[in-house]
C-alpha cells in the first residue's frame, strides 16, 4: 500500500505524477507554466485527464542560471497553497533537493518531497519525517544537483541504483518518514549516459522486487532522444514505449508531461497484466 496526503493506492494500481514547471526555462515547456494562471490551469487539465499527483518544481534540472533557496520557495510556496485550497485531494509533490525550500512547502501543505539529486542535502528526509509526509529517493550517481554526466562510469549500474536508492530509503524510515510513503526512483538521465538508463530500464524488475513503490520519471528525458535521435518535441512515442515496458515489469508512479496518453498506456498494461477489467467488455457477447 502506497500511502501519500490523503490518497491510499493499491500495489497494483498506476499512479500518474504531472508535471507543473514553475520555472521561465523548463528544457519541455520553455516556461508555459511560469505564470501562476497557466499554472493553475495545467493543474486542472492534469487532474481531469487522470493524474493523482502534481509535481511542481522551481529549478529546471539542468545547467542555467542559478537559483537560489529564496527564489525557489518564492516560484513555489504559495503556488503550493493554491493548489492545495482549489483541489483539497490532489496529492501535491515539490521537486527540490533543498531542506529549506521542503519545509516552507510543506508549510504550505506538500504532501511528498521528490528529491531528484539522491540526498545531496540529508536534511531534506529531516524535514519529511518531521512533517509526516512522503519522500521520493533517487539514484543521481553522486551528480552535483544541476549538472550533466560526464565520463560516468559503473561497474553494474543497477546494483548501483539499488545500493543507492534502498539505502536513502531505509535511512528515511529510520528517521521517521511513514514506510508507506516512500518511493524509490532509478533516475533516469541523472549520473546516467542513455546506455545506463537503457539498462535501468530493462532490469528495472530488480527495483520493483524490493518491495519499495519504485516512481520512473521518463518523460520526453534525452536517453529516449538519443535512442531514436528525436528532439524533445519528438519523444512522446519513445516515452510511452518505455512506460509500457516499465509498467510491466512493476513500476507504480510516472512523472509525465501528457498525463492523457500515459493514462491509456498505463490502463491497457493493467488490464493485459490482469489488474484491471476492460472498460467495455460487448465483442462476442452478442
Amino acid at each position: 500500500m502506497l500511502r501519500l496526503g490523503r490518497r491510499e493506492f493499491g500495489t497494483h494500481e498506476p499512479v500518474i505524477m504531472a508535471i507543473v514547471n514553475r520555472t521561465p526555462d523548463s528544457f519541455y515547456d520553455q516556461g508555459a507554466t511560469f505564470r501562476d494562471e497557466p499554472a493553475l490551469a495545467r493543474v486542472e487539465q492534469a487532474v481531469a485527464e487522470g493524474a493523482a499527483i502534481i509535481d511542481i518544481g522551481g529549478v529546471k534540472a539542468g545547467p542555467g542560471e542559478e537559483v537560489t533557496a529564496e527564489e525557489e520557495a518564492r516560484r513555489t510556496v504559495g503556488f503550493v497553497a493554491e493548489v492545495r485550497r482549489r483541489f483539497p485531494d490532489v496529492v501535491i509533490s515539490v521537486d527540490t533537493w533543498r531542506h529549506e525550500v521542503g519545509e516552507a512547502v510543506c508549510e504550505a501543505g506538500a504532501d511528498l518531497l521528490n528529491d531528484a539529486w539522491g540526498g545531496v542535502d540529508p536534511r531534506l528526509a529531516e524535514v519529511a519525517a518531521r512533517y509526516g509526509v512522503g519522500l521520493v529517493c533517487t539514484h543521481a550517481g553522486g551528480a552535483e544537483p544541476r549538472t550533466r554526466p560526464h565520463r560516468v562510469a559503473y561497474d553494474d549500474v543497477v546494483a548501483d541504483i539499488l545500493r543507492v536508492t534502498v539505502g536513502l530509503a531505509e535511512r528515511a524510515v529510520e528517521l521517521g518518514v511513514p514506510r508507506e510513503s516512500v518511493l524509490i526512483d532509478p533516475g533516469h538521465d541523472f549520473g546516467k549516459n542513455t546506455r545506463h538508463s537503457l539498462e535501468a530500464t530493462r532490469r528495472l524488475g530488480e527495483m520493483t522486487a524490493t518491495g519499495w513503490p519504485v516512481l520512473v520519471s521518463l518523460s520526453n528525458k534525452d536517453f529516449v532522444g538519443e535512442t531514436l535521435d528525436k528532439p524533445v518535441k519528438e519523444r512522446v512515442l519513445g516515452t510511452l514505449a518505455t512506460t509500457a515496458v516499465s509498467a510491466w515489469l512493476g513500476a507504480q508512479v510516472y512523472r509525465v508531461h501528457e498525463v492523457a496518453e500515459t493514462r491509456q498506456v498505463l490502463d491497457m498494461v493493467a488490464s493485459i497484466a490482469g489488474h484491471r477489467a476492460p472498460a467495455v467488455a460487448r465483442r462476442g457477447l452478442a
